[in-house]
């Protein structure tokens, strides 16, 4: 049997990427920290996954696992001698940290004299993750182990769809037992792979991929957020709530023609394609059985506001060609004044805020020095959102351009 290693039990790995090794043959090994997951994957060697959506539920049943705790860094490296498929689901902030026990396990294949191609499905949400992974575990090589990194392993971007809400189901005494949306694409990054594609079950290689990774964050991400911070500014507790708001749904339907419209032109798409796209997303995030909340949605900030992440790239794409989106202006703005004591980048945005104002923390967290435009854009709307009336009066006369 094919052998798969996943880096991350949780939402994405555990929702998700190991459905679709498991359906297509794989025998699945998670690497994980977490000491409760792992007895309990070793000990059942199975566990659910629930398909969840206002119509229905269906259950699918993932089997042949087992994992290994990623710390213990030879038995983890041990796992990569006879491994067919890598991917990591472990959030972009851990990258780094998983960078020196997989550079380990390549030296283990290598020392081996396993020198098949080996191909890593990088799972996180960042525009050039793959490329960020490589360099990283790089620095943990010599000379010419670097040379086989090069030649050897594939670093494939993907783009995930799948909303995974909670690695823990509620409702549940089994810690392994999940619940996710039915959307079950992955698109990949042909250019990524080293040798022959595996067949793995829903995974669609695309090339060039730049559209694909682009579309999820600046689409599908942005509205997400978009979404979760103008919902935490009416109190909603879950997205599907937010989401069906007649006024935030108002500005999710103008930043998405936006978007759409910059998309359409960067890449030459037709737009009727990214609105099919959009409106499905729209309905998606209404899945009130996934119970996705707000507070999930709008965790770290500080990285979602940041340069070249789903708003202000999306916002840059958008000038680009000549469109000027107030309703992610409008976002950003929201993006501020998220506060949430269990989130430390929250609170780290609304400390700065405090000590040195907003414009200068739009400033800092954005990397928007010179687009005095979208900073006053920004500092109009975030005083504005201080009116818990004002999204009723966009939705009632729509605003032009403060350019």
């Amino acid at each position: 049997m094919k052998k798969a290693l996943i880096f991350g039990g949780g939402n994405i790995g555990r929702g998700f990427i190991a459905q679709l090794l498991f359906q297509s043959g794989y025998e699945i090994v998670f690497l994980d920290v977490n000491n409760v997951l792992i007895e309990r994957f070793n000990k059942d060697r199975t566990y659910p996954i629930h398909l969840v959506s206002n119509e229905s539920t269906n259950t699918i049943i993932v089997q042949n696992v087992r994992a290994v705790y990623s710390n213990d860094m030879p038995a983890a490296a041990g796992e990569f001698i006879d491994a067919d498929i890598i991917s990591t689901a472990v959030g972009v902030n851990n990258l780094e940290k998983i960078a020196p026990v997989m550079a380990l396990g390549l030296q283990y294949r290598w020392n081996y004299k396993n020198l098949k191609p080996l191909n890593i499905l990088v799972c996180e949400n960042m525009i050039g993750a793959d490329e960020y992974f490589r360099s990283s575990i790089s620095t943990h090589l010599k000379n010419e182990e670097q040379k086989y990194l090069e030649e050897k392993v594939g670093f494939v971007e993907t783009s995930i769809g799948r909303m995974v809400p909670s690695a823990t189901n509620a409702e549940s005494d089994n810690p392994l037992e999940i619940s996710v949306e039915e959307y079950d694409e992955l698109p990949v990054d042909r250019d990524g792979f080293i040798g022959e594609i595996p067949e793995i079950k829903n995974m669609i290689p695309f090339s060039p991929f730049d559209f694909y990774i682009k579309r999820k964050i600046y689409i599908h991400n942005m509205g997400h957020a978009l979404v979760a911070y103008l919902g935490n500014l009416k109190d909603y507790t879950y997205i599907y709530q937010a989401v069906n708001d007649i006024f935030i749904k108002s500005v999710l339907h103008d930043a998405y023609k936006d978007i759409n419209n910059a998309m359409s032109k960067e890449y030459n798409m037709p737009i009727e394609q990214l609105e099919v796209y959009t409106a499905d997303l729209i309905r998606r995030f209404g899945n009130r059985a996934l119970k996705d909340t707000v507070e999930r949605v709008a965790k770290d900030p500080k990285r979602k506001l940041s340069a070249n992440d789903r708003f202000v790239g999306t916002l840059k794409l958008c000038n680009k060609h000549n469109i000027c989106s107030e309703a992610i202006l409008l976002g950003i703005a929201a993006g501020f004044h998220y506060r949430n004591e269990n989130d430390d980048t929250s609170m780290e945005i609304q400390h700065f805020i405090q000590d040195n104002g907003i414009k200068q923390a739009v400033i800092n967290f954005t990397g928007l020095h010179e687009e005095e435009q979208y900073i006053e854009g920004i500092l109009t709307y975030y005083e504005e959102l201080k009116n818990e009336k004002f999204l009723e009066g966009y939705y009632e006369k729509g605003y032009s351009c403060r350019r």
